[in-house]
């Protein structure tokens, strides 16, 4: 299992260089990846081109990109000029986001979700495979060719991996896409529903076993309880969001601090190790611990590395 870390979503005039130099921390520190989520703040794609490109050695992915308020064309040659960027080590995450910011935000319908998305990956992924797209779908039409150059060393598709937690995301996320990245998801949600469905569905398509990107909140601490409250404060909306109170209701979690890995350095490694037996092919460390907590935290992480 490789272990990458979230980047943070760095705001002010020097964001870039305040996310490069987190980037280039990951990096010196052995993180197979990176991931940054694209909100409200700065444009994934984008940040990521810009602050990745000079620090190598450490693949760089979005958790994820909403597709609603992007055609599949555009997104399509975004993310194809910002793996050239990066020379080829970009992982494209994608989501649909949730009602209340596609509906009532963006003001578009988020009626039949899955749906788009299986539309959208029709036009998606063939641009992204230097093919054209020709499809004429219900929430989606594309006829169109992209010339963007491809990175030298970039040898097959951007991986393409989808937010995926309701049955019908994960099957298409089996079946189309390289796997699927996941927030929220407690260990035994992952083990006994995620990586079976995804991984029957890649089965049944005749493709190769999925990733499954699980990111997931870590606090090496002594103090568990006051380490749950904390992610339960910090990260509250999650627990009020349809699809990830959905995922958190299924792990028997009242909220994020149920789910988050926290505990001094030998019981955090255990719960890291458990996700990889659970099938977790890329665990995404979302670090929230403070002071004295927050560099043991990284420490003990390195050293989960370092023993590879």
């Amino acid at each position: 299992m490789r272990i990458g870390t979230s980047l943070t979503d760095a705001d002010g005039p020097d964001a870039f260089s305040t996310l490069s130099d987190e980037i280039r921390r990951a990096a010196d520190d052995g993180f197979a990846s990176g991931w940054i989520s694209n909100i409200f703040g700065l444009d994934a794609l984008t940040a990521l081109a810009v602050a990745g490109r000079g620090v190598p050695g450490i693949e760089l992915g979005t958790a994820v990109v909403p597709t609603y308020p992007r055609h599949p064309a555009a997104l399509a040659q975004q993310a194809l000029t910002a793996a050239l960027a990066l020379d080829g080590r970009l992982a494209l995450g994608i989501g649909l986001s949730h009602r209340i910011v596609i509906e009532d935000m963006y003001g578009f319908s988020f009626d039949k979700p899955a749906r788009h998305m299986r539309e959208y990956l029709s036009v998606l992924l063939p641009l992204l495979d230097g093919e054209q797209a020709g499809f004429d779908g219900e929430t989606v039409r594309a006829h169109i060719g992209l010339s963007v150059p491809r990175p030298a060393s970039q040898t097959g598709r951007i991986p393409v991996l989808l937010a995926a937690m309701a049955p019908q995301m994960l099957r298409l996320a089996g079946e189309r896409a390289d796997g699927t990245v996941l927030w929220m998801t407690g260990p035994a949600t992952v083990r006994d529903y995620v990586v079976p469905a995804i991984t029957a569905a890649a089965q049944n398509a005749g493709r190769p076993a999925p990733r499954v990107v699980c990111s997931l909140p870590v606090c090496v601490t002594d103090d568990v309880p006051a380490a749950r409250a904390a992610a339960d404060k910090i990260m509250a909306i999650y627990a009020q969001l349809p699809s990830y109170r959905a995922m958190l209701d299924k792990e028997g979690a009242a909220g994020p601090g149920d789910v988050a890995l926290a505990g001094d350095e030998d019981s955090v490694a255990a719960q890291v190790s458990a996700l990889a037996d659970a099938g977790v092919t890329d665990f995404v460390a979302v670090e929230y611990g403070r002071g004295a907590e927050k560099q043991r935290t990284r420490d003990l992480l390195k050293s989960l590395i370092a023993q590879g």
